[in-house]
């Protein structure tokens, strides 16, 4: 609902949503909401540029996810009065003609700490917005943490360690706010000139029916209705309850969380995954494997403030290590892209995220070790493909975890070698996975 009283004294400013695309339990969007008297709401879609790699920034499995996830958060905004404007193109440019076209000045949005997204607010102050950003994409509120970010722990187990003797708590979820400011007057105008279709691709396929996250499907759609409504089942369900004995499955919806996609996008936050674990437990009782995903939400959150503390150095050739430069063979690059390296478990793990956009934590280590470890590639062309085709994509675990398999991050062993006979043995013994995702 919108507040006009305060439309006439307060300014007008612009919200852009980044990684958090939802109502509930949104700090930047609801400090927005607080100061402004008329609020554009905005989203960019980048261009599809290509990396360094010859690789695309993104794919269509990605694309499908996050337009359904802006057709559900358009919708959630529609339902209060508002609406979301959906634009193309680098946000150093438009955001500030939108803001000059409305007379705003300031700008609100979440903070992340990735070169690239860093980069996009010093363009965007460079041109005389001010901009407010918050950082909130953690479990845990980095000024609770009993160390401070530049002290971060360089092993994770000593991170966490800390984290549970100190008692840290995560801040509880904010509610979506009571009220939205209304549109700038002159939203129509702005919309017929800028504003992109929205909703989801039209030409973009659906997922292969073996997919472990059928984002096709209503109960994996994109959004944060769908990632609420998915919430709710895995604890209505016990699913917590066995989590770190089925975690390491290789295919199917219900080894692991799959949280990860809602919580790439912002359409879930992670400290409403704390609550519904807290209360599961509460209800349920707790086990090591609802401990488990605590422990994976530390790493999650660890990985995210290893970028409050290092920035930039963590995308160098080396990494925080003193290695040298990386070995790159641009054909065995191609060959492990494009499931043709001749190794049966990580052909049919690179068939599957390209068929799907999804892959499992083990066969994501695994392929990304023998990328390494096997082919002598390069770790940041590994990392930039798993950019472009993961539906769960998230710079800092992506950034965070390729480092850690190349013994290039904060580690004090040098990397993580997988031995894939072993792998094979343990993990796929009848060959089923091998099969259903043979070429």
């Amino acid at each position: 609902m919108h507040d006009d009283s305060a439309a006439t004294s307060a300014p007008t400013r612009i919200y852009w949503f980044r990684n958090d695309l939802r109502l509930e339990d949104n700090p930047a969007l609801r400090a927005a909401c607080a100061h402004a008297g008329h609020l554009l709401f905005v989203y960019c879609h980048g261009s599809a540029d290509v990396t360094r790699w010859n690789v695309p920034r993104t794919s269509r499995h990605r694309q499908h996810f996050v337009r359904a996830s802006l057709a559900d958060l358009a919708r959630q905004l529609g339902a209060q009065g508002s609406q979301l404007l959906e634009v193309e193109g680098d946000p150093a440019q438009i955001l500030p003609a939108l803001a000059q076209a409305i007379g705003a000045t300031t700008i609100h949005c979440e903070k992340i700490a990735a070169p690239q997204e860093t980069d996009e607010l010093a363009a965007l102050r460079a041109a005389g917005l001010t901009v407010q950003a918050v950082w909130q994409s953690s479990l845990l509120d980095p000024a609770t943490l009993p160390f401070s970010p530049d002290a971060l722990p360089d092993v994770f187990t000593n991170f966490r360690t800390l984290v549970e003797r100190g008692q840290v708590v995560p801040p509880a979820p904010l509610a979506r706010p009571g009220t939205i400011p209304p549109l700038p007057p002159a939203f129509a105008t702005l919309a017929a000139r800028w504003a992109l279709a929205p909703g989801v691709c039209a030409d973009i396929q659906p997922a292969a029916a073996a997919s472990s996250f059928p984002y096709a499907q209503a109960a994996f759609d994109g959004g944060a209705t769908a990632a609420a409504a998915h919430l709710r089942q895995y604890f209505d369900r016990a699913l917590a309850h066995t989590y770190k004995r089925t975690r390491n499955g290789l295919t199917g919806v219900d080894y692991s969380t799959k949280f990860s996609p809602w919580l790439a996008c912002g359409a879930l936050s992670a400290r409403a995954v704390y609550a519904a674990l807290r209360t599961f437990e509460a209800s349920h009782g707790a086990n090591d494997s609802t401990y488990w995903i605590w422990f994976e939400l530390l790493w999650r959150d660890y990985f995210r403030f290893l970028h409050l503390q290092h920035g930039v150095a963590l995308y160098r050739a080396g990494g925080l290590s003193s290695l040298g430069p990386p070995g790159h063979v641009p054909r065995q690059f191609e060959a492990w892209c494009q499931a043709r390296t001749g190794e049966a478990l990580v052909d049919a793990g690179m068939a599957e995220l390209n068929a799907t956009g999804y892959l499992s934590n083990r066969l994501r280590q695994i392929v990304a070790s023998y990328l390494v470890h096997d082919l002598g590639c390069d770790w940041r062309a590994g990392a930039a493909w798993f950019e472009a085709q993961l539906i769960d994509y998230d710079v800092y675990s992506n950034q965070g975890n390729w480092l850690y398999i190349a013994g290039r991050g904060t580690d004090p062993r040098n990397g993580r070698r997988f031995n894939l006979e072993k792998q094979v043995r343990e993990h796929d013994p009848d060959g089923v996975y091998r099969r259903l995702w043979a070429r």
